[in-house]
């Protein structure tokens, strides 16, 4: 986070002269705090910051209170403002009184606004992570870089193009937020130097809390930033989504048609890109398709599979995917063909039979002829009952407390079961809970805990016993099953079914203390 050296007057003035973005007449005037507090590296575009949100809050309708006095998080005082916007705070901001209270009023309906440094704050807050949706991990120097937006429907993003060149400092994440979060603007890694997230570089997002709304962009650092006016269109934008001003999708992509897998949804690639597209089944698309390109997926297993259908567009000369299995270069199953559909906004469906086989899917790309060849919006496998899918994997957890940095709640969903290593939470004490947000609500009848042994107070891994529970919102919780007296390394419960977005674990308290902390090695939850 390096300091950029220009007079404050300097920008102060360019600020004052008008690059103002524009009014947004119809909004009924509402209320915005802007929090600057920092524990840890100030940045000097602070003022400038604040200048550009009270200035748009003057020409929009709206109020802005602009302070550094975490007292200000009380939940009479939250409650008088549609919006907090985090400007570049660092470091460790709010006590555990003031994190009740914000949590509370986000839960309940209210909006964050996160600029830049917002994702370098709270990292010993699970719920400010999942407010976030990614934290700060490293940045190279200041430079140009080339934007890909891949959803101008936005408020904060409406008034782009499909590309947005600009300045400024550009954050590398510790995790892609995608999986939780509905990404907006994404870094083209190729345009600069430094960064670490490869094709997939997400930069500006925004989200669901429950009722609340929140949104984060990854850019201003630079005093400059708030005196550029597509910048602050886009703070503008930001501020009445979260203020509950302006509409917008802002769902990990909507659900496709029944059977229907999302193409964007692949969990490797090579030279594909994202693109939105509001004719695409949740608004986004796999574009920029060139020869010997190719996707895959680890989720989606090909086994007994007899038939393939893509929802596919072409403006350009079309060409074929290769269904294969296992990698890339795996068994051909089928190849499909794609011709030109008259525009890439013109989907149609093309269906093929494939022949059996195992593990995972991949799609590659094959044609002729300059540009892109072709679009995949989703696709569908047909046959027979393919494995049970784990509907917790990869999804956004949160716990109350974790024994050590490298065991956080994520690593009960990561897909990994290690034993006895880091790959698992471990709670902090005893009497904890655990959680994991399926992103949606679905329907969930079994659930499986693999875990150290279970009700064995004696031994050094104890996961102790505790209650499965579940929830359509977060708040109201129904217990499903009790693990009592289980000293097995798995516990498998069969319920309901019932329907369900959120799952978690209520650790029951020992009656001894020779162990409290509770290890959860791996999370799983499916339909039945």
């Amino acid at each position: 986070m390096r300091r950029r050296l220009l007079a404050v007057a300097a920008v102060a003035a360019v600020l004052l002269a008008g690059a103002h973005a524009p009014a947004a007449s119809a909004d009924t005037a509402f209320d915005v705090l802007v929090f600057s507090k920092t524990a840890g590296f100030r940045h000097d575009s602070i003022p400038a910051g604040i200048t550009a949100v009270q200035q748009l809050g003057a020409a929009n309708g709206f109020t802005v209170t602009a302070t550094e006095d975490a007292n200000a998080f009380t939940t009479a005082n939250l409650a008088q403002y549609e919006a907090v916007v985090f400007l570049s705070t660092t470091g460790d901001v709010l006590n555990a009184t003031q994190q009740t209270a914000f949590e509370s009023y986000i839960r309940g309906g209210g909006g964050y606004v996160g600029i830049h440094a917002a994702a370098d704050t709270e990292y010993d807050w699970p719920f400010y992570g999942e407010l976030m949706g990614a934290w700060f991990s490293s940045h190279p120097a200041i430079q140009q870089v080339t934007m890909k937006v891949e959803d101008r429907t936005h408020p904060a993003t409406a008034h782009l193009g499909a590309t947005w060149v600009r300045t400024d400092e550009l954050y590398n994440y510790r995790t892609n937020p995608r999986s939780s979060a509905h990404v907006l603007a994404t870094l083209d890694e190729s345009t600069y130097s430094g960064g670490t997230m490869g094709a997939d570089h997400p930069f500006v997002w925004c989200k669901t809390v429950q009722s609340g709304r929140s949104f984060y962009t990854g850019g201003g650092h630079t005093q400059e930033s708030y005196a550029d006016a597509a910048f602050r269109s886009h703070l503008l934008g930001a501020i009445r989504y979260a203020g509950g001003k302006a509409a917008a999708d802002c769902s990990v992509g909507s659900t496709p048609p029944t059977g229907r897998i999302e193409a964007e949804s692949f969990t490797s690639q090579s030279g594909v890109q994202i693109v939105g597209d509001g004719a695409a089944h949740g608004g986004n698309r796999v574009g920029y398709i060139d020869n010997g390109d190719w996707v895959g997926y680890s989720s989606v297993n090909v086994s007994g599979k007899t038939g393939f259908t893509a929802r596919v567009a072409s403006g350009g000369s079309g060409g074929t995917i290769q269904v294969r299995s296992g990698s890339q270069t795996g068994p051909v199953l089928g190849t499909l063909t794609v011709v030109n559909t008259g525009g890439y906004g013109n989907f149609v469906d093309v269906t093929i039979p494939i022949t059996a086989g195992s593990g995972s899917l991949f799609l590659v790309f094959n044609g002729t002829g300059g540009g892109g060849l072709f679009d995949v919006d989703d696709f569908a496998l047909t046959g027979s009952t393919p494995p049970a899918t784990n509907l917790a994997l990869n999804k956004t957890a949160t716990a109350d407390s974790q024994c050590a940095a490298t065991e956080g709640p994520a690593k009960a969903v990561n897909g990994t079961v290690n034993g006895g290593n880091a790959d698992k939470w471990c709670s902090l004490g005893a009497s904890k809970w655990w959680r994991v947000d399926l992103g949606a609500s679905q329907s969930v009848g079994r659930i499986v805990v693999r875990h150290a042994g279970a009700g064995g107070e004696n031994t050094a891994f104890n996961t102790r016993d505790f209650d499965l529970q579940t929830s359509v919102d977060g708040n109201t919780w129904s217990t499903v099953a009790q693990v009592r007296g289980n000293t097995a390394n798995v516990t498998t419960s069969t319920f309901g079914p019932v329907q369900a977005r959120y799952l978690r674990i209520n650790v029951i308290a020992p009656t001894n203390n020779s162990d409290a902390a509770a290890r959860i090695y791996e999370f799983e939850a499916f339909a039945s």
